[in-house]
């Protein structure tokens, strides 16, 4: 199932106020009206696009449910995620889609066409619970309207609300790379919850039937947060770390300590080591979240120490360095 940006397709800020909404609503509709635009394959689908945005942007909770989940894909893509594998169980509405009957809800007395109609999207559908199928009925003398049957969604919603609750958790990096545990207190009910390794900035644990409210079973879902460690930085599963060596071990190539998450590493420093220059500890990064035990890789970034003081002897034998090269 593929995102969609319904403030890009009304091109109008996340901020917009409602009557930018319905303003740039009405003007994208009458551009793209199939009355407008006969025959036109295209138009027709960006009709349908420009009143699906408008169905949840018009709409408070819907669009408050809409930027909750904006948020949260933006933060899953900013760390390489895509459609594709991100959980999209965890938005799915638990509203019947049929409704309960209800008024429909009129788009505006300018959409007369006898031919035009059409399903919402399956994002839409599986976000919101899906309103029905776009359909006409009579406006008297002035012709014919198009409406979306609506039925009781936002009564339903309200009623009922999402099965699950999202609870924000705080870790170290060090949890992170061990694995940790929580002891959550919601609604008087004590949780104890168990953060695999490997977790990231907005990685998401589903807890199962955990919550119950007027004996209706509900899942907990825990939004991590890692804290930065001052003495690493994190790019997926890999591990960057400074760590310092004297000039002669650089010039000269040599060995050097750095001291990981879990152990002690001794690794080998080439002659000729640039300042800067990163060198790869295979399979010493943080573990992979549900990987198995596979881990990421860990970088030293060299920083090479100057000597702050010189004796005379040192003095000299830099000044013959200077002059053999």
């Amino acid at each position: 199932m593929q995102y969609k940006d319904y403030y890009k397709i009304l091109g109008v800020s996340k901020t917009a106020s409602t009557s930018e909404i319905r303003k740039a609503y009405r003007d994208l509709a009458k551009k793209y009206h199939p009355d407008r635009n006969p025959g036109d394959k295209k138009a027709e689908e960006q009709f349908k696009e420009i009143n699906e945005a408008y169905q949840v942007l018009n709409d408070k909770e819907k669009r408050a449910r809409y930027d909750q989940l904006g948020s949260s894909y933006q933060a899953w893509e900013q760390q390489g995620g895509n459609s594709a594998n991100y959980n999209w169980s965890d938005w799915v509405s638990n509203v019947n889609p049929q409704g309960a009957g209800g008024a429909s809800q009129n788009y505006g007395d300018f959409f007369t066409s006898e031919t035009f109609g059409g399903d919402f999207s399956d994002f839409f559908s599986q976000i919101f619970g899906g309103i029905g199928n776009t359909r006409k009925s009579r406006a008297g003398a002035g012709g014919t309207r198009w409406t979306t049957g609506s039925g009781n969604f936002n009564r339903a919603y309200q009623q009922s609300g999402p099965l699950t609750q999202e609870h924000n958790v705080t870790i170290s990096l060090e949890e992170a790379f061990h694995g940790t545990e929580r002891i959550l207190e919601i609604n008087s009910k004590r949780i104890e919850a168990k953060i695999p390794a490997g977790a990231k900035t907005g990685t998401k644990i589903r807890l199962a039937g955990v919550l119950d409210s007027a004996g209706r079973k509900g899942d907990l879902i825990l939004v991590v947060e890692v804290k930065n460690d001052p003495r690493f930085e994190r790019k997926n599963d890999d591990l960057y770390m400074d760590v310092q060596v004297d000039l002669y071990t650089a010039v000269l190539g040599g060995e050097s300590v750095l001291h990981s998450l879990d152990e002690n590493l001794i690794f080998k420093v080439p002659s000729g080591t640039q300042p800067d220059q990163l060198i790869r500890l295979s399979g010493k990064g943080m573990p992979k979240l549900n990987g198995g035990g596979k881990r990421g890789d860990l970088y030293a970034r060299i920083k090479v120490r100057l000597p702050r003081t010189l004796n005379e002897k040192q003095k000299a034998l830099f000044q013959e360095l200077k002059k053999a090269t």
